[in-house]
């Protein structure tokens, strides 16, 4: 490590790139060690020049919370548009999304497509360049305030500028983690659309965040706390989905998905509207274009060895667990 931290040849981003590397090769070799100090250095090196504010993620979270009543939905039931085609995957990264995505897309009827940014292109819309006088951001209070004619354009757009990703298909996956934010505003620009929350265990999910470099974004994944932190409002803001939109969002815990498939799969097929397809069981056969860090994980059958993969590390990983917070931790029996 010493020798990477000290070349003049090496940028920054270089020294990120091989730390993560190393830590890769050594988890493979079951030095858990010292595959543990390379991604700890990569993610010391990597966390400076990322943006991540925690008092801004908890102030986002809030106003999802106090503008998302159950009142804004009741006096706007008969708005957006009434396509069933999208179906949304949200959650975090590394929680399972991309095996649903697979499973989803190997049915004959589902087109499978990426991470498409057009929810979040239009909360930016909404959102503005300039808060109210008080500091508050327009959006997601203006969601109050707007014409209904809005929501069903909004809901047109949508339909049609996703049109160029999508096949043959009825419905398509829209597989944008970070739309977990936006679910109020996807309700009522589409009010048929399918949400399926990918969850998966806390120290499983935020531990495999942590050892990721990502291509872009997720820029809360580059240190425990954060990450915990991050995990924490994520579930937060699901819950109050929950309450104020009852049955609207499936939620599938990865860990279920990997003990029991063809359940799980009847599940979510039965949500989506959809008939039984034996291919979406053997959805590792299906050839199609993935482009995140599982694509190579989803070609592959089922497998558990991924699983508790963070406990070789556990004794690392108490700033993790302190951000989680006793109360989450304790409903997956933690200590």
């Amino acid at each position: 490590m010493q020798k990477i931290e000290e070349s003049d040849a090496l940028s920054t981003l270089d020294r990120v790139q091989i730390c993560f590397a190393l830590g890769k090769a050594l988890e493979d070799k079951n030095l858990f060690d010292d595959a543990f100090s390379y991604y700890d250095r990569g993610n010391s090196l990597k966390l400076p020049t990322t943006h991540y504010d925690p008092v801004q993620l908890r102030k986002r979270v809030q106003a999802q919370i106090d503008v998302c009543t159950s009142e804004l939905f009741e006096s706007r039931q008969h708005v957006g548009v009434q396509n069933i085609d999208p179906i949304f995957i949200v959650g975090l990264p590394r929680a399972g999304s991309t095996l649903l995505e697979q499973i989803l897309a190997s049915h004959s009827q589902v087109d499978g497509t990426m991470e498409l940014h057009n929810v979040l292109d239009l909360a930016k819309r909404l959102r503005g360049r300039d808060a109210d006088q008080d500091g508050t951001p327009r959006y997601p209070a203006i969601l109050g305030d707007l014409d209904n004619d809005l929501f069903a354009q909004f809901g047109t757009q949508f339909i049609d500028q996703t049109r160029i990703y999508r096949g043959s298909g009825q419905l398509f996956i829209d597989k944008m983690p970070n739309n977990f934010f936006h679910i109020g505003l996807i309700k009522l620009i589409l009010p048929n659309a399918k949400i399926i929350d990918a969850r998966r265990h806390p120290m499983a999910c935020c531990f495999s965040g942590y050892k990721q470099l990502f291509g872009e974004g997720q820029e809360f994944s580059y240190g425990l706390s954060q990450i915990g932190e991050y995990y924490k409002e994520y579930v937060r803001l699901m819950a109050h989905w929950d309450a104020v939109l009852p049955g609207h969002v499936l939620r599938v815990n990865h860990e279920d998905v990997v003990a029991d498939l063809e359940t799980q799969v009847h599940r979510i097929l039965d949500y989506c509207g959809l008939e039984f397809e034996s291919a979406c069981l053997e959805f590792h056969k299906t050839e199609r274009t993935v482009r995140t860090p599982s694509a190579e994980q989803v070609r592959q059958p089922i497998y558990t060895s991924g699983l508790e993969q963070w406990k070789n590390f556990e004794h690392y990983l108490a700033p993790l667990k302190e951000a989680l917070g006793s109360e989450l931790l304790n409903e997956y029996q933690i200590d």
